[in-house]
């Protein structure tokens, strides 16, 4: 007995070929039947920014990275501290950390050459099986199986699975495997990517312009949107605390370096106190890192992935002796190119309005 599905790959590839996205990471898919095949570095380096972050934001994080560093080689060698200079607004800083470990081991174990198999990728800092299936099929067209958000949307729906997401993951990763073609697995991955992006999404899908929609259960049973069904989430927990923005008359600010284990690891900051999130942190004045006429400059508020954090945000303007362990004095130049997190920054900006804003001066 034939599969029922088993037009799906050649009406979706032959829907990539026409609306594929322009991406600055990809090569098209033109240019592969060409005989042009993709920078293993370029993708690799695309799929560890994308993790859990959206392509708009990524596409100027991406071109600054290739910029600077434009191949595994000079990113091994890079400061770590440029790294994560460079990261700093992407969030989840883990990922540029095992980005510089990735690299050096892809240097110094592997003379330069990203491994071409799954079971190589995955042997590498910071590459799990989502990614190694994404790199083995888009970087060397091997049949890897690659489910992100987007797949496992297009799989609910297009199976109609009347399970949540999160119980549902063998089954949606088996009807891939299904599918997933011999010739041209690359492009596959990414035309379904791209389909759950521009046309099965979440709200309001297109389902008339969706090649796929005469093989879609969910579209059959009325009620495409439904799909994938979703499970009623938890309130994330409220913290508090407080940040201490110490600025100097030349307009020089008072940071230091988190602690490189936990959340924001290795990142800058301002001083602050104590929160996690698992507690709250002091949120008064008088926790301040060293006494001064601290004047209190508003509140702001971040949303972390399992908690969101309410900072308090105190001014003080001092003589530029002050110091703590392990800080420095960052001058109004040098600020905006400070590894700061996006919480950081928003800190900061309560206090010093423009002050982490990247400018650039005007040809005479």
């Amino acid at each position: 007995m034939s599969d029922p599905l088993s037009s799906v790959p050649a009406k979706l590839l032959a829907w990539y070929d026409r609306h594929h996205r322009d991406l600055p990471w990809r090569v098209p898919p033109q240019a592969i039947a060409a005989g042009t095949r993709p920078d293993p570095y370029r993708v690799w380096l695309s799929e560890i920014m994308l993790q859990q972050t959206t392509v708009e934001a990524v596409k100027p994080y991406f071109l600054a990275f290739t910029q600077t560093w434009p191949n595994v080689q000079a990113l091994a060698l890079a400061p770590q501290e440029d790294v994560m200079k460079a990261w700093a607004g992407l969030g989840y800083y883990s990922r540029a950390r095992n980005l510089k470990k990735c690299a050096e081991a892809i240097i110094s174990q592997r003379s330069g050459k990203f491994p071409d198999d799954e079971v190589g990728l995955r042997s590498l800092p910071g590459i799990g099986p989502y990614t190694a299936g994404a790199i083995a099929a888009i970087a060397f067209n091997k049949p890897a199986v690659v489910v992100d958000g987007n797949v496992e949307r297009v799989i609910s729906r297009l199976y109609a699975i009347e399970r949540p997401v999160r119980e549902a993951k063998q089954d949606i990763r088996s009807f891939v495997e299904a599918l997933v073609p011999m010739a041209r697995p690359g492009d596959f991955a990414q035309a379904m990517m791209d389909l759950g992006a521009t046309i099965c999404s979440p709200r309001r899908p297109a389902c008339m312009m969706c090649p796929l929609r005469d093989d879609c259960a969910a579209l059959a049973a009325g009620d495409p949107e439904r799909f994938p069904l979703k499970i009623v989430k938890a309130e994330k927990p409220a913290r508090r605390g407080a940040a201490f923005v110490a600025v100097r008359p030349d307009g020089a600010v008072l940071l230091r370096k988190r602690p490189e284990m936990g959340l924001l690891g290795g990142m800058t900051e301002v001083p602050g106190t104590a929160w996690t999130s698992r507690i709250d942190g002091e949120t008064g004045a008088d926790a301040a890192p060293f006494v001064s006429d601290w004047r209190f400059s508003g509140q702001i508020t971040h949303v972390f992935t399992h908690f969101s954090l309410t900072l308090d945000v105190f001014l003080a303007e001092v003589d530029g002796r002050m110091a703590l362990d392990e800080s420095w004095w960052s001058t109004p130049s040098e600020l905006p190119l400070e590894a700061l997190p996006t919480v950081m920054k928003k800190v900061i900006e309560a206090a010093l309005p423009g002050a982490t804003r990247k400018t650039t001066a005007k040809k005479q």
